[in-house]
């Protein structure tokens, strides 16, 4: 568990860091709120065990130089809960929603989250996983609703459907996979994601590469390795394009597609810009237009049709939802795996 310790201090007073490793048992003991006072006496045990001249208060747990957790250690350590009558609670919180038809419907922050998770999330989620989602998902509606004052029901960045429309997919299990979202969500109830003190965007895809993209104007988002994600079954697509399907889509002759150049590419192998006769176009645009799951693309040129070879699934920016799962597995926090693929934001909670 703990593998070695500092005391640091920080002008005022001593701070113990403990650095640990993340077992899938004491990761339980993190993620229940429940079960602080076990991590206060595990925290003790390593002291005394250790003879730790330790004669401060406050406490930090250190994972790959992330803070997941801190506490005074000579109180008895209870996590406050965000309080049912907040108007930020997920039962109080009122979203508006646009539909295409130009219609809106208001629910609670709940009830939204119930249909934009079920909606978004992809197959076999760990629940920590789950609560990674819900989390930025609230984020998102926080924001939309202090900007725009709706959410649209469809966007870049998630599409929603009522969580009643899974009563035909799920059948048997609907009732089961309601209550893991909803306990999830309660779980979460009131936690959000900023960057300088603003809301972020929730940018989550499927799969990637092997390596998220970095962002000039979201400097929240850079490249991180997210090397689990070579094991996806997404990892791969191969899809064949004939010319006389290309010449209608672009709308060029066969010579000028034959002749296309790809002109730039970033850091993590996504196409930034191709040129097709004189038109140039972003890698993202070229994806949509083909859609392609990914703009990390090898290209074929054969003489009847293209071969086009991508690689992850989503543009992937943010959390990897295949990535945040692997981590999951291997007993990773959620505020942890938040942490990992968005850089300098900070998790806080409404009370």
């Amino acid at each position: 568990m703990f593998y070695r310790y500092e005391i640091k201090n920080n002008g005022k007073e001593d701070i113990l860091y403990l650095y640990l490793t993340m077992t899938y048992e004491f990761s339980k003991d993190l993620e229940n709120k429940q079960d602080d006072s076990t991590i206060i006496e595990k925290t003790k045990d390593f002291i005394n065990n250790n003879s730790i001249d330790f004669k401060g208060k406050k406490v930090y747990l250190v994972v790959d130089g992330i803070i997941i957790k801190s506490f005074d250690i000579n109180k008895e350590y209870v996590l406050k809960s965000i309080e049912k009558k907040s108007k930020y609670s997920n039962d109080n919180y009122i979203v508006k929603v646009k539909f295409s038809n130009n219609k809106y419907e208001e629910m609670t922050l709940k009830d939204y989250l119930l249909g934009v998770i079920a909606t978004n999330k992809i197959k076999d989620l760990e629940f920590t996983t789950i609560k990674v989602l819900c989390v930025l998902y609230r984020t998102y509606a926080y924001k939309m609703m202090k900007e725009k004052k709706y959410i649209d029901a469809i966007n870049s960045f998630q599409i929603y459907k009522p969580i009643s429309y899974f009563k035909i997919f799920w059948l048997e299990k609907y009732q089961e996979n309601y209550n893991i979202i909803k306990k999830a969500i309660d779980d979460t109830d009131g936690e959000f994601v900023t960057y300088n003190d603003q809301y972020i965007y929730p940018f989550i895809h499927i799969s990637n590469n092997g390596y998220t993209r970095s962002s000039e104007k979201y400097k929240y988002l850079k490249r991180k390795s997210s090397l689990w994600d070579y094991a996806s079954p997404n990892y791969l697509e191969i899809k064949d394009f004939d010319y006389d399907s290309l010449e209608k889509i672009f709308n060029l002759k066969k010579s000028e597609i034959m002749q296309l150049k790809i002109l730039e590419i970033n850091n993590s192998n996504q196409i930034e810009k191709i040129q097709l006769g004189s038109q140039v176009y972003s890698g993202d645009y070229f994806r949509s237009m083909l859609n392609l799951k990914s703009s990390d693309v090898s290209l074929i040129i054969n003489p009847t049709f293209i071969r086009c070879i991508s690689k992850g699934w989503g543009n992937q920016f943010g959390l990897s939802q295949f990535g945040a799962n692997e981590i999951a597995k291997n007993g990773g926090n959620y505020l942890s795996i938040i942490n990992y693929y968005f850089s300098d934001i900070k998790i806080k909670k409404y009370k």
